[in-house]
């Protein structure tokens, strides 16, 4: 500033100052020199604002820009996984082409979720509603969801969503959902642990066609257990039992600050 004085020419920039509470604003400083007819600097006009807000909206617009390039990375990352997945266990084009479409739409459903809440969080019985939705009807009592509300955010809600609609289309498709008694039992609670909150929750069916062990890494079982094993480092368990499938997963969930 004192050279652009010194040598009579326009001066802008920005400096903070402190109120008397000792918070700290920032201004914007104009100064221009005012010159007589014969050229000589007559006096000095200068102008401040507070652009402390616009600071402040500069920072979180570069937040939400980051933000947004991580879940898009996250995303493709779920895509491509996605994508490898249904390549290994499909039978066919035609069996691909269901299978990948389903687990996309799923993907969809999930992103939308996240964006219609103010929270850009989901909680984990709305990620069962949606993919369980068509059994969810009154009256019936096919599907029991029991549990606390746990808010999940997108780079975990997304892998979980995943997860979810592969057990479900398990379930309409060899599972207890296949069958017309066939029954399924959600639950979920929030633990604590030593590293933090974790959501233990059980998919439990029952009463549906006779289990079988799977011939091959079928039904998404390997993209089950690389969401949630490998994404989220769960813990998961899958059981075979005569009565119906039976998974428990437990999935670390970030402190509460």
């Amino acid at each position: 500033m004192r050279a652009a004085l010194a040598a009579g020419e326009p001066f802008q920039g920005e400096a903070v100052n402190y109120r008397k509470d000792g918070s700290t604003y920032t201004v914007e400083w104009l100064m221009t020199p005012v010159r007589d007819p014969d050229g000589r600097i007559a006096h000095w006009v200068s102008a401040q604002r507070d652009v402390t807000e616009r600071h402040a909206a500069e920072e979180n617009q570069g937040l939400l820009v980051r933000e947004l390039h991580h879940r898009v990375r996250n995303t493709l990352a779920t895509v491509q996984a996605v994508l490898n997945a249904s390549l290994r266990s499909s039978m066919g084009l035609a069996d691909f082409r269901q299978v990948f479409a389903g687990r996309i739409a799923s993907l969809a459903k999930t992103h939308t979720l996240i964006t219609d809440a103010r929270t850009q969080t989901v909680s984990f019985e709305g990620l069962l509603r949606t993919e369980l939705e068509a059994y969810l009807e009154p009256g019936r009592s096919r599907v029991s969801l029991q549990g606390p509300p746990v808010p999940l955010a997108s780079e975990l809600a997304v892998p979980v969503g995943m997860a979810l609609h592969e057990l479900t289309i398990n379930a309409i498709r060899h599972g207890a959902l296949a069958d017309p008694d066939g029954r399924l039992e959600v639950t979920w609670t929030i633990d604590e642990s030593p590293a933090g909150p974790v959501l233990r929750w059980t998919w439990d069916e029952h009463d549906g066609p006779p289990v079988a062990l799977p011939s091959r890494e079928g039904f998404g079982m390997e993209l089950l257990d690389g969401l949630l094993t490998y994404r989220l480092k769960a813990k998961v368990d899958v059981a075979f039992d005569p009565d119906g499938l039976r998974v428990s997963a437990a999935v670390p969930l970030p402190r509460v600050r």
